[in-house]
Formats: C-alpha cells, structure tokens, sequence
C-alpha cells in the first residue's frame, strides 16, 4: 500500500506571494495526499493576522494536516509576549500541541518542537523533545516509516552561514538509534534531499524544503515536496519528488529522486 505525504514549509505569510495561494493549494489537493506536513514558520512575524490567513490556507487543505512552529511564528517585537506567552497566537489558530505526531498509512509523523523563545534563528533540540519522538519511533511497528518533522535542519550545507541546532548532532544519532528513518524540515529555504554519503553518516534520509510561498526565496523557486513510499514493496521504496512554480504561477514536479530501505539504511535502487 502507498502512503503519500506532502511538505510543505516556510509559508512566511506575511511575506507571501498571493498569486501562488490557489495554485499551491490546488496542486496540493488534487495530490491526494494521506498526510500534509508543514515545518514551520507559517508566519513572518507572529503577528495574529498572519495566523489567521495561515489558518485559512490550511482549512482550505483536503488532507489531514501536521504542523510545528517556527523561528518567524514566535514574536520578535514583543519581548513580554515572546518570553512569557511565545506560542499563544500559534496555539490560538494553528494547533495547541507543539509537536503532534500522526499515524498516516504506512507512516508515523512525529513533529518536534525546535523553537525556544530564548534562541532568535538558531534552533534547540531539547532533549525532553528528541527523547518522545525517540520513544515513539521505538514503539512503531518496524515496517512502518517514521518521519520526523522539526522546522531546523540537523545538519547544515557547508556553505551555511547559519549556527548549527543545539543538540542536532546528538538529536539525530538518538533519533537514529531509535529507528526514524526520515527528517524533514525547512528554515534555509533551500532545497536539499540528503542521503547518507557513507557507512559512518546517520542511516537517515534529510529533506529540505525551499518555501511554498513567500517572496523569500534566496534565488530558488517556490517549491514543496512530494514523498511516495511503498512499505509493501520488498526492501520498501520511496519516491521524493519536487514540485516547483514556474513562471506562470503553476505548480508541477521537477526533480524526482528514488530510494530503497534495507537492514542497511537507504540506497539509491
């Protein structure tokens, strides 16, 4: 049985471009995906206006949706707010949990919450969090794929100017040793699938989205991804495709790239 999930990330409304909005959620729709993902950073500046027209983007999703937080949906301007109440406005239209997780399929999608109000950009992954979604990787079924879902990267392009995550290298091996099998996220609004270069890297599948929406783009198109996979299949395959808007404001896919998953991790077929 194939299990689809969509990711999306990096909306930034706020910053967004309007004539992408029908575009994006109709290619997204007729998708037929099981489960949409979105890695945070829904907003620009957390500002209540910005969460609502989020909200309406994701009431206007057909499939189940699974969101966490990012850097831009905490306030900035607001020290009093962002200190003692950071996520009001995102519990208040988005989601109450910060890291919801969902069983969609052959999936298991496990959201983190990498965002504290006392880090700007650089992301934290407490350990309290890595360690549930550890425990809900472990207690999966071992044919069921466990996504992790968190709005920072764990590992950085080396031409990152960027501060690495707290905790990230120690996330993902504990991640990994408890059986995630894929990471997806967002924050560079970059696109980036990474697959394990040799025996000694993390046996985890990263895939970095660019942003579906905002005017933010840093000299790459608006995309998302579309991630196929087929637990049914003998070492269990999966398809991460990549959907960009052209410049007639159309959404359609572009790179597609192919994996198996085996006792040793993933390969390419």
């Amino acid at each position: 049985m194939r299990t689809r999930l969509v990711h999306l990330s990096d909306l930034h409304f706020g910053r967004d471009r309007p004539e992408l909005m029908r575009p994006l959620i109709g290619a997204v729709n007729e998708l037929n995906a099981d489960i949409v993902a979105i890695s945070g950073d829904l907003t620009q500046r957390a500002r209540a206006s910005q969460f609502r027209a989020a909200r309406a983007f994701i009431d206007h999703l057909t499939a189940p949706v699974l969101c966490v937080p990012g850097n831009h949906d905490l306030p900035v301007h607001r020290p009093f707010r962002r200190f003692f109440t950071p996520f009001s406005n995102y519990r208040k239209h988005i989601a109450a949990d910060l890291a919801p997780s969902q069983q969609a399929g052959e999936m298991a999608v496990i959201g983190i919450n990498t965002m504290s109000p006392w880090r700007w950009q650089t992301g934290w992954a407490s350990r309290r969090g890595i360690r549930r979604a550890a425990r809900l990787c472990a207690a999966s079924p071992p044919d069921r794929l466990n996504v992790i879902v968190a709005h920072h990267p764990f590992e950085l392009p080396s031409d990152s100017t960027k501060s690495p995550m707290i905790n990230a290298e120690w996330g993902l091996r504990t991640l990994v040793e408890a059986g995630a099998d894929v990471v997806l996220s967002g924050h560079l609004h970059r696109w980036n699938v990474v697959s394990p270069p040799d025996p000694e890297a993390p046996a985890i599948l990263q895939v970095h989205c660019g942003t579906g929406l905002s005017t933010r783009q840093r000299g790459e198109p608006n995309d998302f991804a579309v991630i196929d996979f087929d637990g049914a299949a003998e070492q269990g395959e999966l398809t991460v495709t990549r959907w960009i808007a052209d410049e007639n404001d159309s959404f359609g896919p572009m790179d597609i790239t192919r994996f198996c998953h085996g006792p040793d991790g993933w390969r390419l077929p």
